[in-house]
C-alpha cells in the first residue's frame, strides 16, 4: 500500500512500512503540515494496520533526513512565552507518541539531521546513518534551545556530559563521531535505507507481541520521570521564545550573516 500525505509518503509491504519525509526542496524541514501528517501516518494508518511489524523513518533525496524546523517559515513568527508554553504541549505529545509507538521504528538518516530533525530521529528505537550525514542540535546558536524533547532524549541516550557538550556548543557531528558516542548504531557508505530494511525484515520475522513488550519494557526503564523533564524543557524554551537574541539568530540565518547577540 502507498499513501501520499501533504509532506510525507507512507508505503507498506510485507509488514514493513517506510515513512518518507517529503520536502526535499526544503531539506525535509519540519513545516507545513508535517506534524499533522506524522500523526496521521503513525497513529491512524500504521496503528490500524494489523500486518505491520516495523516502521522505517527516512527523508526524500540524499541531502537530508530532516534539517529541523523550517526557519524561513518561523523567522517572523512572534509568540509570547506563555503562548509557546501552551502550544508546545502538542509537539511533546507527538514526540512521546512516536517514542511509544507499539512497533519498532528505525530511523534511516540519509543526510543531515539537525535540530528538530535530530529530535525526530531520537524518537526511533534504532538509528542508522549514511556516511556523509551530519547530526546536531544547533538551537543555542540561534538563541533558542531544543524544544521537541532533545534536552531529555539525547541526555538519556549518550549520557549527561556528552549531551551537554553537544547542547552547549551546537556542534555538528559526523556520522562516525555519532557512532562512537552511541547516537547511531550503524554507519553505511551509501544505501542506508537498504541497511534499515534488512534489519526491519529481521524484526518482522519475530513474534510481534514479544517485540512489542520488549520495546515497552525497555522504554519504561529509560523514561522514568521524563514527563517532568519535558515539562521543564517546555518552560525553558518558552522563557526565551521571544528574546531579542532568538529573533536575531533567526534573522541572521535567513539573511546569511553572522548574528550579533546581546544577551536579551
Amino acid at each position: 500500500m502507498r499513501e501520499e500525505l501533504g509532506t510525507l509518503i507512507y508505503e507498506q509491504q510485507d509488514g514493513v512500512a517506510v515513512v518518507t519525509l517529503n520536502r526535499p526542496d526544503r531539506m525535509n524541514a519540519i513545516g507545513g503540515t508535517m506534524k499533522e501528517d506524522l500523526a496521521k501516518a503513525f497513529f491512524q494508518i500504521a496503528r490500524g494496520d494489523a500486518a505491520l511489524r516495523c516502521v522505517i523513518l527516512t527523508g526524500a533525496g540524499d541531502r537530508a533526513f530532516c534539517a529541523g524546523a523550517d526557519i524561513k517559515e518561523r523567522a517572523d513568527l512572534r509568540r509570547t512565552g506563555p503562548e509557546y508554553f501552551l502550544a508546545q504541549r502538542a509537539t511533546h505529545q507527538l514526540i512521546r507518541g512516536l517514542m511509544e509507538f507499539e512497533r519498532p521504528v528505525i530511523a534511516a538518516i540519509n543526510g543531515v539531521a539537525l535540530g528538530g530533525g535530530l529530535e525526530l530521529a531520537l524518537t526511533a528505537d534504532i538509528r542508522y546513518a549514511v556516511a556523509h550525514a551530519r547530526l546536531g542540535l544547533p538551537e543555542v546558536r540561534l538563541g533558542a534551545i531544543p524544544g521537541a524533547g532533545g534536552t531529555q532524549t539525547l541526555t538519556r541516550l549518550v549520557g549527561a556530559s556528552v549531551a551537554k557538550e553537544l547542547l552547549f556548543t551546537a556542534e555538528h557531528l559526523t556520522a562516525e563521531k555519532a557512532l562512537s558516542i552511541g547516537l547511531v548504531s550503524k554507519v553505511v557508505e551509501r544505501d542506508v535505507l537498504a541497511a534499515a530494511m534488512e534489519t526491519a525484515r529481521k524484526i518482522a520475522e519475530m513474534p510481534p507481541l514479544a517485540v512489542a513488550f520488549a520495546k515497552r519494557a525497555a522504554n519504561a526503564g529509560l523514561m522514568a520521570d521524563i514527563d517532568a523533564g519535558f515539562e521543564f524543557e517546555r518552560y525553558a524554551a518558552a522563557m526565551i521564545i521571544d528574546s531579542e537574541d532568538k529573533r536575531e539568530g533567526f534573522r541572521a540565518f535567513v539573511e546569511k550573516r553572522k548574528p550579533i547577540y546581546t544577551g536579551r
